[in-house]
């Protein structure tokens, strides 16, 4: 039988688009079962109505305040190995920090202010030159009373800085009579601040139009507030083993100079690595101490050092899942 042409193009061609109707049905599946099946689920944390912070109750419906806040959620949500890190730290810190700030009356949630500056790294050191959990310059750090130089630094003592932070804070609000003004001028400086207010004719610094790095400061500690209060709410189960748990010292005090600091750490039955993490301080091999001054040198024990993370105990219960 002959056949035309026609008729062979044309059983070339239902056959093309029978062969070929199973991998579209199949491709349109698989993007549908993409979109909907996605391993991934991010969301757009929720914004409060109002914050507490330093005992004043803020309220954030305002258009500039609610985006400002969501930004810094939004930011500490999802840096996930950074917020992860100061929850862990926090567990050591925090104990430390908080009955400092309650003994010199300054509101607790300064701690907050402690968090961003330094993500809670006792050897944190800015670009700038801040150095310490309060990421004091050396000239702030002399003028509020800390001892700065190439073989001691307080700056990186932690109840020594917190002590002079509470200074720096209580002289500020004695002007401001604002904590959130207070907490502003620790990123930007009083003059400014102050300057800035006069300027604009504001009460607070939560008013002012400022640079970009000072007003997001002071909504980045809200932020941390508010995801270290209730850190699951944002995605962080912790268990208490991974939280860090609080060293253990005996306290060693020193009138005279070291000549070696490693042959000291040994002496003390720790190595010298493990004596400069605890008194981040020493900023040089030796302590020279010409001046006969009495320092207190931590000693870690054997307890701290070789410790069981299953015996973590939390600080904050809500940091952990129950």
């Amino acid at each position: 039988m002959k056949i035309s042409r026609y008729n062979i193009l044309t059983t070339v061609v239902v056959i093309a688009i029978a062969i070929s109707i199973p991998f579209l049905i199949s491709g349109a599946t698989t993007t549908s079962q993409q979109q909907t099946n996605t391993p991934y689920n991010i969301f757009s944390p929720e914004v409060p109505t109002k914050i507490n912070f330093a005992g004043k109750e803020i309220d954030v419906r305002r258009y500039d305040l609610r985006e400002r806040l969501d930004r810094e959620l939004t930011a500490f949500t999802y840096m996930h190995s950074t917020t992860l890190l100061m929850i862990k730290r926090a567990n050591r810190y925090f104990p430390i920090v908080e009955p400092i700030l309650k003994e010199n009356g300054v509101p607790d949630d300064f701690k907050y202010l402690m968090t961003i500056e330094s993500n809670l790294d006792t050897r944190a050191r800015s670009p700038r030159g801040a150095a310490g959990l309060w990421q004091f310059m050396d000239t702030t750090g002399k003028e509020f009373g800390l001892e700065v130089n190439a073989n001691v630094d307080e700056r990186y003592h932690i109840e020594k800085a917190t002590r002079a932070a509470c200074r720096y804070l209580k002289q500020a609000y004695a002007k401001y009579g604002d904590w959130m003004s207070v907490a502003a001028s620790y990123n930007a400086g009083q003059r400014r601040i102050s300057s800035s207010l006069e300027q604009q004719q504001a009460d607070t610094a939560l008013d002012l139009w400022l640079n970009e790095e000072t007003s997001r400061y002071i909504f980045r500690i809200m932020a941390a507030k508010l995801v270290f209060s209730h850190p699951a709410h944002y995605g962080f189960r912790l268990r208490r083993e991974n939280l860090y748990p609080a060293m253990i010292y005996t306290e060693k005090a020193v009138t005279t100079p070291i000549a070696d600091l490693t042959t000291f750490a040994k002496e003390q039955g720790i190595n010298y690595a493990q004596l400069k993490d605890s008194n981040p301080w020493l900023r040089d091999t030796s302590l020279q101490n010409k001046s006969g001054k009495t320092y207190i040198l931590k000693i870690p024990t054997q307890e701290s050092i070789n410790y069981n993370p299953a015996k973590t105990r939390p600080h904050n219960p809500d940091w952990i899942m129950q």
